[in-house]
């Protein structure tokens, strides 16, 4: 499982740092202004309609389907995958379909833009919304190879999505370097290499799935054969898990009509800095990286394992796998969460200033990926905490108390916006998500400890809760932070990468120094370990 994890955690490290590049590339092409925040809106809303309407719930019904199937099916499943991938990709052609057609009334639902900038973005949106599909086929088939133990191929063929868009922009700035910053200068070529390119880098990442599913001995063999097949369960489950995701993106399109029209106001009064939803993307953008990479590289091994203990009715072991995944990924989260709160300006500068992108622009993203800070220790344990209830096939429970995170992100981002000034208030909507999700993972850790029974073990096991490791880990991480920024102000005169790995690696070895008088176990047992791969 270690072994797995770390293999994933090695493909997205490599995905997110060409994602890096990437982002820094599009930001350099277009701006955090209207021109890049079109471009932004056409490009996120095939990923929203997606997991609004079935990425959610194929992300967190497939593989516990698929362990239940293997072990219960005299075929070992082969037929029921072979039907439910069938039954989903039907409906991602559907879906994707009907997309491309409502691309006007999709655009106008997130926007208010008028004019050419609405033409642009609805013409780049018509190019993007085919990613839907293969969204769709890259989730599905990535999940076949989950269940089937083989989890690295799902990590690592984004990269070449990465790559494929850095091309793509890096043609784009050769052949357009000196065009209008508006969305609206964007002539037909620019606006078709721009969505024909991004839709291409999906299509390459889906496609390099099958390589691996060959050699896993996979063959699908579509087959429409669904009556008394027992897929109404899966598809009640998805049926909450997709209101799950509704309600989630109600929060969302709150966000992004809220942060959009923030970014015009800002332009309207000359505020240096896009202060709208470009920079609230490349700030959330980063800010999740370390839990893509930690969390979910660990949550995606432990799958398949807690699943089969759930079919099996070991509750014992989905706790114990839950608590071992909350506190080993945050021996990780919670340093990161504190090198984001202070070293945010230097980390901001080094990824996004290039181009268009100037001082004040990061300046305005820096604050936002302050804001952001605090939440990444409980948007990653609420991850977890939600892939306990998946494996024990409920998804009722996750959907209600999502409405806690959902409710609150969107009220507070409404009031943010109303009460704030132009130049702060999408700031004050990065700050709306962190409180919802601290509450969010409280009342889901509440509700999954009361489901799984009292704790077992001895006494010692008993007393190694998630809680305690965490709060351990924030006291250890309070002097780090410090001595991190310190660090980085030290090393400022050297520039922003300089003093963004200055200020990381003082906070990693001061964590490294408290580990055991404050006795992180994780963080001991993680030294531990790589001391011993290296022979010391």
């Amino acid at each position: 499982m270690l072994r797995s994890g770390a293999l994933m955690a090695a493909g997205s490290v490599v995905s997110r740092a060409t994602g890096f590049v990437r982002s820094a590339v599009v930001v350099a092409a277009l701006g955090t202004g209207l021109l890049g925040d079109g471009y932004a809106v056409a490009n996120t809303v095939p990923n929203i309609l997606y997991m609004l309407l079935i990425g959610g719930a194929l992300n967190a019904v497939f593989v516990p389907e698929l362990v239940r199937a293997a072990k219960e099916h005299a075929d070992g499943g082969s037929a029921y995958t072979d039907r439910l991938l069938t039954a989903c990709t039907a409906a991602l052609l559907t879906l994707t379909a009907a997309a491309v057609l409502a691309a006007p009334l999709i655009v106008s639902a997130y926007t208010d833009y008028e004019g050419a900038q609405a033409s642009t973005t609805v013409a780049l949106a018509r190019y993007c919304l085919p990613q839907i599909l293969f969204y769709g086929l890259f989730t599905l088939l990535g999940q076949v190879l989950n269940a089937r133990g083989r989890f690295g191929a799902m990590m690592w063929t984004p990269v070449l999505n990465n790559f494929v868009i850095i091309g793509v922009f890096g043609l784009f700035l050769h052949v357009s370097h000196d065009g209008p910053a508006g969305a609206a200068g964007l002539s037909a070529a620019d606006t078709r290499l721009l969505g024909l390119g991004t839709t291409a880098g999906i299509v390459v990442q889906a496609l390099a799935l099958i390589p691996s599913l060959r050699a896993a001995r996979f063959r699908w063999r579509p087959r429409f054969d669904w009556r008394g097949s027992g897929l109404g369960r899966p598809l009640r489950n998805a049926g909450w898990l997709v209101l799950l995701v509704f309600t989630n993106q109600i929060a969302y399109w709150v966000v992004t009509r809220l942060s959009t029209a923030t970014g015009a106001h800002a332009v309207e009064a000359g505020l240096a800095g896009g202060a709208g939803y470009t920079a609230y993307s490349n700030a959330y953008q980063l800010w999740i990286v370390p839990q893509g990479i930690v969390t979910v590289s660990l949550v995606t091994a432990l799958m398949p394992r807690m699943s089969s203990a759930a079919s099996d009715g070991d509750l014992a072991t989905v706790r114990r796998e839950i608590s071992y995944a909350l506190r080993s990924s945050a021996a990780l989260v919670v340093p990161a969460a504190a090198a984001f709160a202070v070293l945010a300006p230097w980390v901001i500068g080094s990824v996004f200033e290039y181009g268009r992108t100037g001082p004040a622009d990061t300046e305005v993203m820096a604050g936002m990926l302050v804001a952001f800070a605090p939440g990444l220790i409980a948007f990653s344990a609420q991850y977890v905490l939600s892939r306990g209830f998946y494996a024990l096939s409920d998804t009722r429970t996750p959907f209600c108390l999502n409405l806690v995170i959902a409710g609150l992100n969107a009220a507070l981002s409404a009031a943010a916006y109303f009460l704030l000034s132009p130049r702060w208030a999408v700031t004050g909507m990065a700050a709306a998500s962190s409180v919802a999700f601290t509450a969010g993972a409280a009342v889901t850790a509440y509700a999954l400890a009361r489901r799984l029974g009292p704790r077992a073990g001895t006494r010692a096991e008993r007393r190694t809760t998630a809680l305690r490791s965490h709060l351990r880990l924030v006291a250890a991480c309070v002097p780090a932070a410090a001595a991190g920024y310190a660090a980085a102000r030290a090393a400022d005169p050297l520039g922003n990468v300089a003093a963004a790995v200055t200020g990381t690696v003082a906070i990693a070895l001061a964590v490294v120094l408290l580990a055991r008088p404050l006795r992180l176990t994780e963080t001991t047992d993680l030294l531990d370990s790589l001391r011993r791969k290296t022979g010391r």
